[in-house]
């Protein structure tokens, strides 16, 4: 018989970016890189592009520091086990869990990351709609631009096609290029080529943007440690970011905000920068099921 516990995890997920959701409220459990691939694999687990553990910022060692700011701590994993520093599809779908959960309210909170703390504000539900139906905005904090390195501007290649791309960090790292077709980012199965290596040191998020309309563009993205993804919430603000550098947009010097629509494959988020640099991202958060790990599966996947 065996000894794990048994273990509940919610389905969830942010235009379409799918998250194993695993509550841990008090920091008990130990997820190996091994165990969190198997339960985001889609034929042999549960299946996800990422699995959040929700801890109390008190009970984690890499947030008791915050505790007194942000009671929660988002320990986000990607599907290969690996530990990611934010996403900002999962922390609305996070705050969606703490609101079904009577652990946070419709209106303001803050949440703990691995790239600082994330203020998010949780709408009204429309007034005959779904509880999921209330929009969550998320503040995404700031984008640092980083210059060119000694090995020179970044580009990115898709087979024999190689385009420039901006250098976006969002807490973690992106290169966006904007492509004439979508089609031309091929199947994003694999990582595409990025030089210089040494601008992203532990790896990057790659987006691959056409334009639809007036501060209006689409994407699609290849996830470091996922792969391609339905959406990228940190990835659709680096290229509202970039979009609106490469249209001659910069609010800390108009003093006026700006604002674009962001299409992904998983639907739509609204991206917006403010004068003071910081950038919030509003879009759906969705609960869609939960469940109970069967104790003997999981003892093998603890292993």
């Amino acid at each position: 018989m065996s000894n794990a516990p048994r273990l509940r995890f919610l389905k969830g997920h942010g235009t379409e970016n799918d998250f194993v959701i695993v509550p841990d409220l008090d920091g008990r459990l130990e997820l190996s890189p091994a165990a969190v691939a198997r339960i985001c694999d889609r034929r042999a687990g549960v299946g996800g592009d990422g699995l959040i553990r929700v801890v109390r910022s008190s009970a984690h060692p890499e947030a008791r520091a915050i505790a007194a700011e942000a009671e929660w701590f988002m320990d986000y994993r990607n599907s290969d086990g690996s530990i990611a520093e934010m996403c900002g599809n999962g922390v609305r779908v996070f705050a969606r869990y703490l609101q079904r959960e009577g652990l946070a309210e419709e209106g303001d909170l803050t949440i703990a990351t691995r790239a600082g703390l994330r203020h998010i504000h949780i709408a009204k539900a429309a007034p005959e709609g779904a509880p999921d139906s209330g929009a969550v905005t998320v503040g995404m904090g700031k984008a640092v631009l980083p210059e060119p390195g000694p090995d020179g501007d970044v580009t990115v290649a898709v087979g024999d096609r190689t385009w420039s791309a901006r250098n976006i960090n969002m807490g973690n790292p992106h290169a966006v290029a904007f492509v004439d077709d979508l089609d031309q980012a091929g199947t994003l199965f694999t990582a595409p080529a990025v030089h210089p290596a040494s601008a992203y040191p532990d790896g990057t998020n790659v987006e691959f943007v056409v334009d639809r309309g007036p501060q209006h563009v689409a994407m699609r993205v290849h996830e470091r440690g996922s792969g391609e993804t339905r959406s990228c919430g940190t990835g659709a603000c680096a290229v509202m970011v970039a979009a609106a550098r490469r249209d001659g947009a910069d609010p800390g010097v108009t003093g006026r905000p700006v604002t674009y629509t962001v299409d992904v494959p998983g639907g739509r988020l609204v991206i917006s920068e403010r004068p003071d640099g910081t950038v919030e991202m509003t879009g759906p958060a969705v609960i869609v099921a939960e469940g109970e790990l069967d104790p003997v599966w999981l003892d093998a996947a603890l292993d």
